[in-house]
């Protein structure tokens, strides 16, 4: 077994809008008929907004990777900007239209759970722009961005791959849906390509929202998971990895994080991070509104759109030999080349994995 190894506030305006969406979210948790105190924009402001879904935005993965982007966005735009992090699932459509209400002229909406709201709150604000991450909605006003998840989940199951030393590596989801199967499809297929007799052990947290946000749990799934021979675990479970990375840590086993660079967390143990750039998507998204190039549609983000990838910096370099570097850029250019095809476990379900 190896050893383990805000920005800053930005002014009145920006703190009476953050406090002003505290309020709002006070007001909603308790009932959508008292929301008091909501800031409007004027007339001709670009107002951007942006509803974070359970988990909330320091959630050290999916929701935080959007929040950099948006903080990004403002820093450099000079702009203050709405937000509202949802806590159950009915505040989801409430907070989407209270941004529209108050004055927001492009609203972000954080994940695929908030397709229906996002549906039902974009046909009722025909004038305000929508994008939504993870989800396909059809209509004139809304921008549905989505990602290839699958093909950056292969080529970190290729480090996994060359990483082990076991010959057994495993994955553990968030909430049990296709998307997060895509990930684990994925992974399979990317440790099957560097040797098909590997072992690769399978656990989803659960089949809730909460999935999302248990680390005890994560961390039984891959303590569990060590014990039956794995050696590398790859987590695509948001706040729950968080286990997963502390388990592999205290076993002096490898962990991989997922959509943010997550290598910092662990550092020694974190063999790489599957990256997933929404955070370059939530940044265009008010990009594109404020530069009037905006529109609506689909986005399908992949390797050859640099949508996703895999995380190398100073915490995991050691980690990672320039053979295995090699290796999984070979594969990288040949995904994009289509010379090799990684299947999309929400098309095609005969995925080269044992769930």
């Amino acid at each position: 077994m190896r050893q383990a190894q805000g920005r800053a506030q930005q002014g009145d305006d920006n703190t009476m809008t953050r406090f002003a969406v505290a309020l709002a979210a006070t007001a909603l948790a308790a009932g959508p008929a008292f929301a008091p105190g909501l800031a409007t924009a004027q007339d001709g402001d670009f107002v951007p907004a942006v509803v974070f879904d359970m988990g909330g935005k320091f959630d050290r993965s999916f929701n935080e990777g959007i929040y950099n982007g948006v903080e990004r966005f403002a820093e450099e735009a000079g702009v203050s900007y709405l937000e509202f992090e949802v806590t159950n699932e009915a505040q989801r459509e409430q907070g989407l239209r209270r941004m529209a209400r108050s004055g927001a002229s492009a609203i972000l909406a954080a994940g695929f759970a908030q397709a229906d709201s996002v549906e039902v709150v974009a046909a009722e604000f025909p004038e305000v722009k929508f994008t939504i991450i993870d989800a396909v909605i059809d209509l004139p006003n809304v921008q549905s961005v989505i990602f290839r998840e699958q093909e950056g989940s292969f080529l970190v199951g290729m480090l996994a791959a060359m990483a082990t030393e076991t010959g057994v590596v495993g994955f553990v989801g968030g909430m049990d849906i296709p998307l997060i199967r895509a990930f684990a499809c994925g992974y399979a297929q990317g440790v099957h390509y560097v040797d098909p007799t590997l072992e690769v052990l399978e656990n989803m947290t659960g089949t809730t929202p909460a999935a999302w946000n248990d680390p005890t749990r994560g961390g039984e799934l891959a303590r569990s998971q060590f014990d039956r021979g794995a050696d590398v675990v790859f987590a695509a479970a948001g706040g729950t990895g968080i286990g997963v990375y502390q388990a592999a840590a205290d076993s002096g086993n490898l962990a991989i994080g997922v959509d943010s660079n997550q290598n910092h967390l662990q550092p020694g143990t974190m063999l790489t991070s599957m990256i997933k750039r929404v955070d370059v998507a939530a940044h265009n998204a008010f990009a594109a509104v404020q530069d009037g190039t905006w529109e609506p549609g689909l986005l399908d983000l992949g390797l050859a759109e640099d949508g996703v990838g895999w995380a190398l910096d100073e915490h995991n370099t050691d980690l990672v030999s320039q053979e295995m570097r090699d290796a999984v850029e070979a594969a990288r250019d040949a995904i994009v080349a289509g010379e090799v095809t990684v299947i999309d476990y929400r098309t095609d379900n005969s995925c080269d994995y044992e769930g």
